[in-house]
C-alpha cells in the first residue's frame, strides 16, 4: 500500500472540507470533555466512598436510665452485661479496635459539638454510654450491627452510613446525568463524522471511481476516508483531556491545597494516565465506525 499516497490523498480532503473537520474537532472535543468529566465524577465518588466509609465507626449506644423500655426492658446495662460485650466485641475478628465513651465523656463531647443555647438543659445522665467500634472491613458493617444489636444491655446500633449515602446518590445521579449527555454528544460528533466523510466521498467520487477501474484495493480507496476523520477525532480528544487537565489543575488542585482539607481528591494524574487515554480512544473508535458505516453506501467497492 503507498502510504505517501494515502497520507496525501488525507490531507487533501482534510484541507477542502476545513470548515465541516472544524466543526468535527469542536463536537468531538465538547462530547469527549463531558464524557471525560463523567468519568471523573464516578471516580471522585468511589474516592469519597473508600475514604469517607474507612472514617466511619460503628457505635453501640448501650442501655441507660432515659433509655425507652421497648428497647430497654432490664433497664440500665449492669457492669455484667457491659463486660460480656466488651469481652464479645474484642474478640469480633471484624472488629480492629473498641473504644469505650462514657456518659460523661459523651457530655463533655456533646458541649463542644453544640452551642451553650441547646445545651443548657442537658445533662450527662441523658446521654448513652457508648462502644465506638473501627472494623477491619468496614463493608461488613450489616453483619456487625445484626450480631450485636440484640445483646443484654444494647439500646441501638444506628447505621451512620446511611447518612453518606444520600450524598453518594446524588453524586451518582449528578454522573449519570454527565454520562447520558456525553452519549448524546458523541452520537452527534458520529453523525457530523458521517456526514464530512460523506462528503468529501461525494466530491472526491470521480477520482474514487477511476480507482476502482485500474484495480484499487478497497482499503486503498477507503483508508484515507477514514483517516481523515480519525485525525479530527483525535484532535478533539486531546483538546478535551487538556481542558480537563486544566479543569482539574486550576480547579480542583487548588481547593485541595487549602488548608485543614483532608479529603483525597482526583489530580492531573488521573486525566493523564487514566481519562484521558479512554476519552481519545473513545473517539478515535467512535470516528472509524462512523467513517466505515458511511462509506460502505457511498463507495461501491
Amino acid at each position: 500500500m503507498r502510504i505517501g499516497f494515502v497520507a496525501g490523498e488525507m490531507f487533501a480532503g482534510l484541507r477542502r472540507n476545513f470548515t465541516m473537520t472544524l466543526a468535527v474537532v469542536l463536537v468531538t472535543m465538547v462530547s469527549l470533555f463531558f464524557f471525560g468529566a463523567g468519568l471523573l465524577v464516578q471516580k471522585q465518588v468511589d474516592i469519597l466512598k473508600g475514604d469517607w466509609y474507612d472514617r466511619v465507626q460503628v457505635s453501640i449506644f448501650l442501655c441507660g436510665s432515659e433509655s425507652p423500655s421497648e428497647n430497654c426492658p432490664g433497664g440500665s446495662i449492669s457492669d455484667e452485661q457491659r463486660n460480656t460485650l466488651r469481652d464479645a466485641l474484642n474478640a469480633e475478628p471484624l472488629v480492629d479496635e473498641v473504644f469505650y465513651e462514657s456518659q460523661q465523656e459523651a457530655y463533655q463531647n456533646f458541649l463542644e459539638m453544640y452551642d451553650t443555647s441547646f445545651t443548657a438543659n442537658v445533662t450527662p445522665d441523658q446521654l448513652p454510654e457508648s462502644f465506638r467500634l473501627r472494623l477491619t472491613d468496614p463493608a461488613q458493617y450489616q453483619q456487625v450491627s445484626e450480631q450485636f444489636a440484640t445483646y443484654p444491655g444494647v439500646e441501638e446500633v444506628p447505621d451512620q452510613r446511611a447518612i453518606l449515602e444520600p450524598l453518594f446518590t446524588v453524586l451518582n445521579v449528578a454522573t449519570q446525568i454527565a454520562l447520558g449527555l456525553a452519549a448524546l454528544m458523541l452520537l452527534c460528533s458520529m453523525m457530523l463524522v458521517s456526514t464530512t466523510i460523506r462528503l468529501t466521498a461525494f466530491s472526491r467520487r470521480r477520482e474514487t471511481t477511476i480507482m476502482r477501474l485500474v484495480g484499487a484495493s478497497r482499503a486503498l480507496i477507503q483508508l484515507p476516508f477514514v483517516l481523515e476523520g480519525v485525525v479530527a477525532s483525535l484532535v478533539g480528544g486531546i483538546l478535551a483531556s487538556g481542558a480537563l487537565w486544566a479543569m482539574v489543575n486550576f480547579g480542583v488542585s487548588r481547593l485541595q491545597s487549602r488548608p485543614g482539607f483532608t479529603t483525597r481528591l482526583i489530580d492531573t494524574t488521573d486525566v493523564l494516565t487514566q481519562t484521558g487515554p479512554i476519552i481519545v480512544a473513545v473517539g478515535v473508535v467512535f470516528a472509524i465506525i462512523a467513517s466505515l458505516f458511511s462509506l460502505r453506501r457511498w463507495l461501491k467497492v
